[in-house]
């Protein structure tokens, strides 16, 4: 017995290895290979597995471990910027969709409290699923990823009420508020306690740890506050995806962040594929087979309905028309905290066996086509655009410019106010370069139209959006954006627009690095390769490559689009004349000692070069800066000499420049 653990996660895990390998070569995502694997190892096909319950287990330590790492990348200053999608549209969501399924459900004549009930169940999406996808895609940061994130940590929180109001709906408590307000005072007295943690007491913590340079210790160290902050979030009875959530809030504002981030996310990746295993092994394939068309239809109606919710409470929020169809999309599915509700319900007798398994199948369902579905997302927008929506209602309600706004001419136009965005707008301010922002987060147009920024509200992938930036008069437009698919479109776009503008767009994507240059893109700047190229950069001055040669070389690898790091060409011709410069050598300061052999001795005395192998490239003494010294120049105590030899002769002749009692 004690063995059967182990067994199932080997069956496990080498089942989802063959079922991944398919899934890659037919370019199905890695999530749908997970919840296949656990159909598959489930009890209604193959029964492969026994202990269904330890699963869960993994599977929720998979969940604690994808919020941390969430939490970790994210930061409160983040939180705060969302507060809208957490206050005002999240809210407006979960009632909207409670509603819209109480009224579902009272059509199929369910009782009062089952379809209240029902209500809730569909309002909650997936946010293990939608923040996966979310981080493969690297669109965390983009606004329909962080809009969708606060209505998903909304959702979060409201399932405690629900979960205390659903003995009420089955008639069984009467003291729902007394409870409600016990769990508000609980919940109010850990956030004062994670907020005075994150200030005071874990960067201390991890100062400590990080003294003593263990790898084994720091990691154990961030395993037990994700656990225990998850651990003392539940005992108050909230989630612990919501604890380790804030978790990950808290290290994110200290310096470890990064190093925390790398050691936890191999342990997520391992833990989570449980997670969707576990949903995988609850779809009750029977029943599918038995109801094939109704429950076909209900996942069809539930993804339509929840897409047009949540789509219509981003517009509510003043988000474009294309925003609000991502987030409505990416928010379609039912999530894993409605499986807990769900049996919250059936112990109170709340739903009946046909009901729950129908629910069991639709919900397992919406999470299988969610990766699909936000997969046809970005075209999916741009085919309803075409459509002849309100010019307002495509731009989104805010006010995108101020009426007797100036229009730049031969300006520069930054799409993105992230930190690129910002770092751009700083340098234009100071070189007197006219320029005008364009961003997609109203909170933050607001706050920067507050300081005078030259900033207005709009979704820059329509052409009404670039016209009011003065698109045709612009000589320069920078795309520094998060999410792939608007900034192809918005490259195309403009370039329809101007056919001389200069375009250049940064990208996170390799792959996307040709399909922009034939958008009309003229520079594309991909992360990655500029942080090669600097570092390539930086390896060829320390082997004395002239600076000229390194410039040359940098601007031939940019202007052939990268080619050279893409692998795409085998001309390195460009490179073969650096053996004449990958010397052995280095340039280094020494400090001569006041007693040192060589104090008041003058360079031809010494011959440094010709019996040491150093050459004295230049001496600063006191204030003085003297570049190639005469060979009659005598040396001093504290001249601060700057050579250049081998790293052997260096070390092997140091005691010429120190005192002698500095001599090892």
């Amino acid at each position: 017995m004690e063995l059967q653990i182990l067994n199932d996660l080997i069956i496990v895990l080498a089942l989802s290895i063959a079922v991944l390998f398919v899934c890659s070569q037919i370019g199905v995502p890695v999530i749908i290979g997970f919840i296949f694997t656990g159909i598959l190892a489930g009890p209604q096909v193959l029964g492969l597995v026994k202990g269904l319950s330890e699963v869960e287990i993994l599977a929720e330590i998979g969940v604690i471990l994808l919020l941390f790492t969430i939490g970790v990348e994210f930061s409160f200053a983040n939180l705060l910027q969302i507060r809208k999608s957490v206050l005002v549209a999240g809210p407006l969501q979960v009632a909207a969709t409670c509603l819209a399924g109480l009224g579902l459900a009272l059509q199929m004549d369910k009782s009062l409290g089952e379809a209240i009930f029902i209500g809730f169940l569909l309002s909650l999406s997936s946010t293990a699923v939608v923040l996966k996808l979310f981080q493969e895609r690297a669109e965390i940061d983009s606004p329909h990823g962080r809009t969708s994130l606060g209505m998903l940590i909304f959702q979060d929180i409201i399932i405690v009420p629900m979960m205390l109001l659903t003995p009420l709906l089955a008639g069984q408590s009467k003291a729902w508020g007394a409870d409600l307000l016990l769990l508000g005072g609980k919940s109010l007295v850990i956030i004062l306690l994670l907020i005075v943690s994150a200030k005071f007491i874990v960067p201390q913590v991890l100062y400590q740890i990080a003294r003593t340079r263990s790898r084994e210790l720091f990691l154990l160290v961030i395993v037990v506050i994700c656990f225990a902050v998850a651990g003392l979030t539940a005992s108050a009875g909230l989630s612990l995806a919501l604890g380790a959530f804030l978790a990950g809030l808290i290290i994110s504002e200290t310096e470890y962040s990064h190093q925390a981030l790398g050691y936890i996310l191999p342990f997520r990746d391992v833990f989570s594929s449980f997670f969707f295993i576990s949903i995988g092994m609850l779809l009750d394939v029977d029943f599918l087979l038995q109801h094939p068309g109704l429950i076909v239809l209900l996942t069809l109606g539930v993804l339509t309905l929840k897409s047009l919710i949540s789509a219509i409470t981003a517009m509510v929020i003043r988000f474009p028309l294309r925003t609000a169809i991502l987030i409505g999309l990416a928010l379609s599915q039912v999530g894993e905290f409605s499986f807990i509700l769900s049996k919250v319900g059936i112990n109170r007798g709340i739903f009946s066996g046909d009901t729950y398994q129908l629910f069991l199948d639709v919900t397992i369902l919406t999470m299988v086509g969610t990766p699909l579905v936000m997969a046809l997302a970005p075209k999916t927008a741009d085919l309803l655009l075409r459509l002849p929506w309100p010019s307002r209602l495509k731009s989104g309600s805010y006010l995108v410019k101020q009426a007797g706004e100036p229009e730049e001419r031969d300006h520069l136009i930054i799409i993105g106010y992230g930190i690129n965005g910002r770092n751009l707008a700083r340098a234009a301010k100071v070189g007197g370069v006219p320029y005008v922002i364009i961003e997609m987060n109203p909170e933050t147009v607001k706050a920067e139209r507050a300081r005078g920024e030259p900033i207005f509200f709009g979704d820059a992938t329509q052409e009404e959006i670039l016209q009011v930036a003065n698109m045709k008069e612009a000589r320069i437009v920078v795309v520094a954006i998060n999410d792939p698919s608007a900034t192809r479109r918005i490259t195309a776009i403009t370039r329809q627009l101007n056919s001389s503008v200069h375009i250049i767009v940064r990208t996170r994507y390799i792959q996307e690095v040709q399909a922009l240059y034939e958008l009309g893109a003229n520079e594309v700047v991909p992360e990655e390769f500029e942080t090669s190229l600097e570092i390539f950069a930086l390896v060829l001055k320390k082997y004395l490559v002239p600076r000229a040669q390194i410039e040359k070389l940098v601007t031939e690898v940019r202007a052939n689009c990268y080619k050279v790091l893409r692998g795409f060409s085998d001309d390195m011709a460009a490179f073969t004349n650096l053996k004449h410069y990958l010397h052995d050598y280095e340039i280094t300061t020494v400090r001569l000692g006041e007693k040192s052999p060589l104090a008041g001795k003058s360079l031809a005395q010494i011959d440094l070069r010709k019996k040491y192998g150093i050459t004295v490239l230049a001496m600063r003494r006191q204030a003085q800066m003297l570049a190639n010294p005469e060979p009659d120049m005598e040396l001093a105590g504290n001249d601060l000499l700057i050579i250049m030899a081998s790293p052997r002769n260096i070390s092997g002749h140091g005691y010429l420049f120190k005192n002698p009692d500095e001599e090892e």
